[in-house]
């Protein structure tokens, strides 16, 4: 599955020396209009409200929606204010991740290991207190606008953090299943993929997983390349893409056109169920990326025997992939917000570490037919 070195090997060995990660503590998007986003969350993929902060607890120039399903964890964050820091990323970016939080069990320590081996600081280990204990956080810089929030929480017992408040509105969906992050895509500029998956290896002790060069992500018309970084437990996964040369635009220039630079292409969710969870999503309005049917024609010969009945991955465009490990199953969604940008994975393994390679061809001719639509590729 990867070409990992010994060097490499040596380096995740490394990590869990200086960066011990517990796992993705929460993910903060910055929005239009957070409210709004919410309901979207809870009433379309099953979140269930948790949280709140603004002017009720407090807060004056923000609001934010803490949203849950399993260990997934979803921060919506809108502006109070006429300008300001979130209006400026709103208006650059449109809606998008801003935050990728790290559940650490030092936050200090994980602020200090990280600018000491190069990262910007963005935010130094500050405690937030309440009755039910401590929070500790900390942040540095990643690409584009995007930062990692450490997020020291062994001290603290309350609902999600010091200044949150429950959040109880009356009409709640049922969960469908999505269970935890599986990994989460970033799109950088040309030339820009070894700089970062660098960052990640010097900066935060990552090894490289796998990688992906034109020759594996490409059309007739538009290629890519991509490493896939992974902390030492691998709880945190985090492949790189950039542009690769072709005849027409690819979806990360049209990702980084319309974003206006690197940020968060996609928020890979795993679910133990994935047909019905897919199922219910396309219920409640989700709309998926479709590949061919004759794509299903043949992907057995390629992945060989599973467990599922094809009828329905064909009906619902699911598609399959194998590696030494066992099989995948996966589909992508179209973008979720109104830019070209980022959208999610829906992911099922039944063994296989790997991140659809085989798929890749199909997928990206699936995106370019919607690319087309818009007039971008």
């Amino acid at each position: 599955m990867s070409n990992t070195s010994p060097e490499l090997k040596k380096v995740v060995a490394e990590a869990d020396d200086f960066l011990p990660l517990l796992g993705t503590d929460h993910i903060e998007l910055y929005c239009g209009n957070a409210k709004q986003s919410a309901y979207y969350y809870m009433a379309a993929w099953g979140f269930q409200p948790l949280a709140f902060c603004g002017l009720e607890t407090g807060i004056r120039d923000r609001v934010s929606y803490v949203l849950r399903q399993d260990k997934i964890t979803l921060v919506l964050t809108s502006p109070l204010v006429a300008d300001g820091p979130i209006n400026d990323h709103i208006n650059r970016h449109g809606d998008g991740v801003k935050a990728i939080a790290l559940w650490v069990d030092d936050a200090t320590k994980s602020w200090k290991e990280t600018t000491s081996r190069g990262a910007e600081s963005v935010l130094e280990p500050t405690e937030r207190s309440d009755k039910d204990g401590q929070v500790v956080l900390s942040g540095i810089k990643t690409y584009g606008d995007t930062v990692h929030t450490f997020v020291e929480r062994k001290n603290y017992e309350g609902i999600f953090m010091p200044g949150y408040q429950a959040w109880n509105p009356v009409q709640v969906s049922q969960p469908l299943g999505l269970q935890f992050v599986d990994h989460m895509v970033g799109n950088v500029g040309w030339g820009e993929m070894d700089t970062w998956t660098a960052f990640y290896a010097q900066v935060m002790g990552f090894a490289q997983l796998i990688s992906f060069d034109d020759k594996d992500i490409s059309t007739e018309y538009t290629a890519l390349m991509s490493k896939v970084m992974s902390n030492g437990n691998g709880r945190i996964k985090f492949p790189i893409n950039e542009p690769a040369e072709g005849r027409k635009k690819s979806q990360i220039e049209e990702y980084i056109d319309f974003y206006q630079g690197a940020g968060v292409q996609h928020i890979a969710v795993a679910t133990s169920n994935i047909i019905e969870t897919v199922t219910a999503l396309r219920d409640r309005g989700i709309e998926f990326l479709k590949v061919p049917s004759s794509y299903y024609d043949t992907v057995l010969d390629r992945v060989g025997s599973i467990d599922e009945d094809l009828a329905p991955l064909r009906e619902l465009g699911i598609l399959i992939d194998r590696d030494d490990e066992g099989y995948l199953l996966q589909i992508f969604t179209k973008p979720v917000v109104d830019r070209p940008t980022m959208f999610f994975e829906i992911i099922q393994r039944k063994g296989a570490k790997s991140f659809g390679k085989g798929n890749f061809k199909a997928l990206f001719e699936a995106i370019e037919r919607e690319q087309e639509t818009r007039g971008t590729l």
